[in-house]
């Protein structure tokens, strides 16, 4: 039995004391600020010195110039060279003052190397100084080809470099333009100067506001117009002694492309031989819609995209190739260093790729990050570093500056990053353990073991690339590839092991006339690719996923950027921005009306998945990335009524339902959003009128319009506004139903130098459509 005077004891050890655990927390709390807070510093102090000696700093030059040449593009106005230039000076003094204070010279570095790539953005940008047409137009255009592509549709699609042009005469005559035709020549080739009759459209803007601007890639790519040619043009002259050793050069490489890609098809066939074309010449204008589409729902479209994965697979298979050859040779392989030849020999092997492969952007990209590797190993340094890939991204980010703001950059560079540093973390963790010699295993285990490893291997592969490229992917095209590792998994084998090796194989062999059987056992591959990917395809879900804020985009990237390059325990600082990151990514609004900026096509989304558009034909490009955006799945089209028939009037258009698609009569469309608010397109503006007593939103296709309601709770935009200003997406108060709708456009003012060639036209002008009696087709003298 417990005493008596046991029970206040014991009743003091169970029931806690408030104050007493009030001056547990304060006491804790004082501890924590006096002896963790310095500590920390400490540590902090100590992990970013060993980082410095490590070689971070370096590979922070690129992330630098990245952030100066983004703010570049992002400025809302056009600066002068001055301004650029006082920057750059005013950021190298300080950095040059400071240099007996370390951190603050480390500061004033990044900012210089920010200014650099602000001024890289300048220089290229004036340097391009492309000719851009100002407004459509109909006119005699004789030029040198440039490139010839055999489209799917069964066109021909031609640059050309403009020389000329008559009826009328252009006063500001794009130097290059971009024209399909029905039928051409047989004797045509590139360099061959041509002359037709085309009609030539401007370079288009966005689609919407935030999507891709064509008119920036048109700019930064030197095609000043697009069109199409009304008749089949004709040659003029095949001599080409006056063209310039530079032209008659591309001239020879475009055609050897074109002959080897007829032969690849003709050797191949159907839709692999166009892959095959793809592959060997980067020649792809002609694979079918619906294995582009099969393959961008899987996610294995990289495949298509010369890029870094076929780089590295010619340079492994050459390299492979010769050191197995050099292995026959023992007493030479041991005198000589056999793979500095193969490495030499691959680095030519990418190069003579490279050109034949048409120099594009991402292929250009690829052969930096390959040849930079590829010199290390002929220094005998390692190949696989963070450190060559920041070289690459350098010289990638002074050469093209624009191509940091665009997907294959962002999307290559961060996936890359991301394999690149898993690779030496796992590295670096198999270093510090001990492992005993492995044991004896019969050749099946060896062999399953073998294969496991490899689609183990390949799986983390997918995996990583995939994370680090996912919130990149939907900012910049809007979907997902719910499947894609499945499909890598079961895809990739086969272009690693089968087809990108034979492909190498066939080019070898090619100019001996034995190609023959490589390019059957590539063919097969190909097949089997094309049949998994539309299998998985049509099992694979939707891939539309809507619009993602920008923040979020912002802050992966510095999640990224500091887990792929920082070695010590400050990469855990990559957690609080990459979860701040996936928590903001649905910090954004989807527009409520899409408005195209040619006044042609309005949209909007009426519930269930299904996106309400005013055409019964609209333009499939922009609808497709619309139903992305919108996050849906289906096309409404409108229902049209004739004027009289009593089945719909205008004055219907208030017992509407919510959400229901466009009606038309008498010149205009209604639809009613799934809020209540009234849309109507008006093809005249004598008719706008009739819209005003009832629609809160009115888009008027007709340039020389003006605001007929004068009522602000009534948003009116014209054919002049957009364009002006492109694409518009506009946005209903939901919380006041008095509140009148705001609008976004794509393209603000003042211009930058893509954009100036957008007042230029007639609309913008607020004139209406040109009209020759004698020439239908003929537009305004630019």
């Amino acid at each position: 039995m417990p005493s008596p005077g046991d029970q206040p004891l014991q009743a003091d050890v169970s029931t806690p004391d408030p104050v007493a655990e009030a001056g547990a927390i304060v006491r804790l709390h004082r501890q924590f600020r006096q002896v963790s807070l310095p500590r920390l510093r400490h540590s902090v102090a100590t992990a970013a010195g060993l980082e410095l000696d490590r070689g971070i700093a370096f590979l922070l030059v690129p992330v630098c110039l990245a952030g100066g040449a983004i703010g570049y593009f992002s400025l809302a106005t056009e600066p002068d060279f001055a301004k650029p230039v006082a920057v750059v000076a005013l950021a190298g003094l300080c950095a040059l003052v400071s240099r007996p204070w370390p951190k603050t010279h480390l500061c004033f570095m990044a900012a210089l190397l920010c200014a650099l790539g602000l001024l890289a953005g300048k220089v290229e940008t004036w340097r391009a100084g492309t000719q851009m047409l100002g407004s459509e137009i109909s006119t005699q255009v004789t030029g040198r080809v440039v490139s010839l592509d055999q489209m799917e549709s069964g066109r021909i699609r031609l640059t050309i470099d403009v020389t000329s042009t008559a009826r009328p005469k252009l006063r500001y005559m794009p130097e290059r333009v971009r024209l399909s035709a029905r039928k051409i020549p047989a004797e045509m080739t590139a360099g061959s100067l041509i002359s037709g009759y085309a009609k030539l459209l401007p370079p288009t803007g966005p689609v919407r506001p935030n999507s891709y601007d064509f008119s920036f890639d048109s700019y930064f790519s030197g095609i000043g117009g697009s069109g199409f040619f009304l008749g089949n043009p004709r040659i003029v002259a095949t001599d080409d002694d006056d063209m310039p050793r530079a032209a008659r050069l591309s001239s020879a490489v475009e055609n050897a492309r074109e002959a080897i890609a007829d032969h690849i098809r003709a050797s191949v066939g159907g839709a692999e031989g166009e892959i095959a074309a793809a592959l060997i010449v980067g020649v792809r204008a002609g694979i079918p819609d619906e294995i582009n589409e099969a393959m961008r729902r899987t996610g294995i479209y990289h495949i298509i995209s010369i890029s870094g994965l076929h780089m590295a697979l010619v340079a492994g298979t050459i390299m492979g190739l010769l050191r197995g050859a050099f292995a026959l040779f023992p007493d030479f392989s041991a005198r000589r260093p056999v793979k500095k030849y193969a490495a030499a020999a691959a680095l030519f092997s990418i190069a003579a790729y490279l050109i034949i492969s048409g120099v594009v952007v991402a292929a250009e990209r690829s052969f930096i990050m390959l040849a930079v590797m590829l010199i290390a190993v002929l220094f005998d340094r390692a190949a696989l570093t963070m450190r060559n890939l920041a070289i690459s991204a350098i010289a990638v980010i002074v050469v093209s500056p624009h191509e940091v703001v665009g997907p294959s950059f962002q999307m290559s560079f961060a996936a890359t990053a991301a394999l690149v540093g898993a690779y030496a973390g796992w590295s670096d963790h198999r270093a510090g353990k001990t492992r005993p010699p492995p044991p004896k295993r019969s050749l099946p285990s060896f062999l399953t073991r073998k294969f496991l490893l490899a689609m183990g291997g390949l799986a983390m592969t997918s995996i990583i690339a995939g994370s680090a490229t996912a919130l990149f992917a939907i900012w910049h095209f809007q979907r997902v590839s719910p499947l894609s590792l499945f499909a890598n998994l079961a895809i990739m084998p086969i272009v690693s092991l089968v087809v990108m090796p034979f492909a190498v194989l066939s080019a070898l062999a090619m100019p001996f006339g034995i190609d023959g059987p490589f390019l059957y056992v590539m063919g097969k591959g190909l097949t089997a690719m094309i049949a998994l990917s539309a299998w998985i395809s049509e099992r694979s879900p939707i891939d539309a996923v809507g619009l993602i804020s920008q923040q979020s985009v912002l802050l992966v990237a510095i999640a990224l950027v500091i887990a792929t390059m920082a070695t010590t325990w400050l990469r855990l600082l990559a957690l609080p921005f990459a979860l701040a990151g996936l928590l903001t990514v649905s910090d954004t609004r989807a527009p409520d009306v899409l408005i195209s900026e040619d006044a042609r096509l309005v949209a909007l989304p009426i519930g269930d998945g299904e996106l309400a558009v005013s055409r019964a034909r609209p333009n499939e490009f922009t609808v497709d990335n619309w139903k992305r955006a919108l996050a849906s799945e289906t096309i409404v089209v409108p229902e049209v009524f004739d004027k009289g028939d009593g089945q719909f009037d205008i004055a219907d258009s208030a017992e509407l339902p919510p959400g229901a698609p466009f009606y038309c009569t008498a010149g205009v469309c209604l639809a009613k959003h799934p809020s209540g608010a009234i849309i109507a397109q008006v093809e005249d503006r004598k008719d706008a009128w009739k819209a005003c007593g009832f629609a809160e939103l009115i888009v008027i296709n007709d340039a020389t319009a003006y605001d007929p309601c004068h009522n602000p709770l009534v948003l009116v935009i014209t054919k002049r506004q957009l364009a002006r200003k492109g694409s518009a997406a506009v946005f209903f108060d939901r919380r006041s139903a008095i509140m009148p709708a705001t609008v976004s456009f794509a393209v603000n003012r003042p211009y930058r130098p893509w954009h100036t060639q957008r007042k230029f036209s007639r609309e913008a002008r607020g004139l209406p459509p040109y009209r020759n009696p004698e020439k239908p087709n003929a537009g305004p003298v630019q």
